[in-house]
């Protein structure tokens, strides 16, 4: 059970931007993006944007700093890359 979390590089809304990510499941996921205070309209099919300004509260709540490549590998081998032209599966 791993949180990772990329640099804030990704500009938007006048603001820079991080991804939260789970090794493990979209269960762990959102119980750990709500207990740093992300709201659910953060979540973005596979993962949290994070604005810049709580980047540390994640990292302090255990998220481990990866590059975004990394991130995204990750995210991939764990089964969980859910890209945008892509639904995710009905339950």
């Amino acid at each position: 059970m791993t949180l990772y979390i990329d640099p804030p590089n990704w500009p938007g809304h006048g603001r820079m931007w991080s991804h939260l990510v789970s090794d493990e499941s979209f269960d762990e996921l959102h119980a750990a993006a709500a207990a740093i205070g992300c709201p659910p309209r953060a979540f973005d099919g596979d993962h949290y944007d994070i604005p810049s300004d709580r980047y540390a509260d994640a990292v302090a709540a255990g998220a481990v700093e990866i590059g975004s490549k990394e991130l995204v590998r990750r995210l991939t081998a764990a089964g969980l890359r859910r890209p945008k032209r892509r639904p995710a599966p009905s339950a």
